[in-house]
């Protein structure tokens, strides 16, 4: 856990060192545009290791565009053009020649579950195959491991070899996560996971989410601003491409904001 000012709190509650000299993500300057129409403007940020990172604030303010920018998806999308900076670990993500070896140190999760058209066991034990594990022993371990880590083991050990499509939407998204983190990510980029899934299923998500942090850095983005709430360390707010302010979320929740429309907007008075 992490407070306004970059303290970590470990899992045991006692609270570690400032990350302030060296957050995990740096992003400075960033801007980024479709086709010439401005999406964010500006954004400077550091997000720190081991924290839950939440962003808030009403579609087309520049959420996603922010999450696609972290892991260079700008690649795929014809149009979409990013300016600034992005540092993971002191390393302009720019700098890397090799794009697989940055996505595979990034997790993630989109809205709808994306499922390959593959069994559950073949769909967590995709990336793993992937970086050069052969042994089924080990794949079943990882395959073990991830699902157990997304709360679907015990749901679905019974059927590895069905096809991860027949699974519900709730599991799905759970499927998805086991997935990313069949990667070994550094971090875990969620966009609106719990957009197409029930309650209780959410919540079962997001006790998942409040572990991993301990192991990974996750930025959640999320319409729902009682789960930014629940779940992250730290919340900034966008709006209309602007970054309005971050603060510890506790204290944005309580009134303590530097700028009016970020109460506004947590309020329900717009968005």
């Amino acid at each position: 856990m992490v407070d306004g000012n970059g303290a970590a709190e470990v899992a045991n509650g006692a609270v570690g060192p400032l990350y302030d000299a060296a957050p995990i993500i740096e992003v400075q300057d960033l801007s980024i545009s479709y086709d010439g129409k401005t999406a964010l403007q500006d954004v400077t940020l550091d997000i720190y290791r081991h924290e839950i990172f939440g962003i808030i604030g009403p579609a087309n303010s520049g959420k996603t565009s922010f999450l696609r920018a972290l892991n260079r998806m700008e690649a795929f999308n014809l149009g979409m053009e990013v300016r600034g900076s992005v540092s993971i670990n002191g390393k302009n993500i720019n700098d890397w020649q090799n794009e697989y070896a940055l996505r595979s140190r990034i997790g993630v999760v989109f809205p709808l579950p994306v499922g390959l058209p593959l069994t559950v066991y073949e769909n967590v034990a995709f990336s793993p195959r992937l970086r050069g594990i052969r042994k089924r022993a080990q794949l079943d371990e990882v395959v073990e491991r991830c699902l157990t880590r997304a709360a679907l083991w015990d749901e679905v050990k019974g059927r590895l070899d069905s096809l991860g499509s027949l699974l519900s939407g709730g599991q799905q998204q759970r499927l998805t996560i086991a997935r990313a983190l069949s990667q070994e990510p550094e971090l875990l980029l969620l966009d609106e996971f719990s957009i197409a899934i029930d309650p209780v299923t959410t919540m079962r998500i997001e006790d998942v989410l409040k572990e991993l942090c301990g192991e990974l850095t996750i930025v959640l983005v999320t319409n729902l601003v009682q789960q930014a709430r629940r779940l992250a360390d730290r919340t900034a707010f966008f709006l209309m491409g602007e970054l309005v302010e971050i603060g510890a979320t506790e204290d944005l929740f309580e009134g303590k904001v530097k700028d009016e429309r970020t109460t506004g907007y947590i309020e329900g008075r717009f968005g």
